[in-house]
């Protein structure tokens, strides 16, 4: 697979700006950041359809009631 003239010459500069270390660095860098965004979403939609509460609630609730915070 080749990549676009465009896409070569934007990991080049990069590199060259010091964004990263190698254009292998870079594309690297944003396959972990699209795997994150990814991961998000998903969750979002579980939190969308599920709702966000769980059986911890009641613990956090309880333990908020009788916490002091000092300063």
């Amino acid at each position: 697979m080749r990549l676009p003239d465009d896409v070569v010459r934007f990991l080049d500069r990069a590199v060259d700006r010091g964004v990263a270390s190698s254009r292998a660095a870079l594309v690297a860098q944003a396959v972990e950041r699209e795997m994150r965004q990814q991961a998000a979403e998903d969750d979002a939609e579980i939190l969308r359809t599920a709702g966000a509460a769980d059986d911890l609630d009641s613990l956090v609730a309880w333990t908020a009631a009788g916490s002091r915070l000092e300063d």
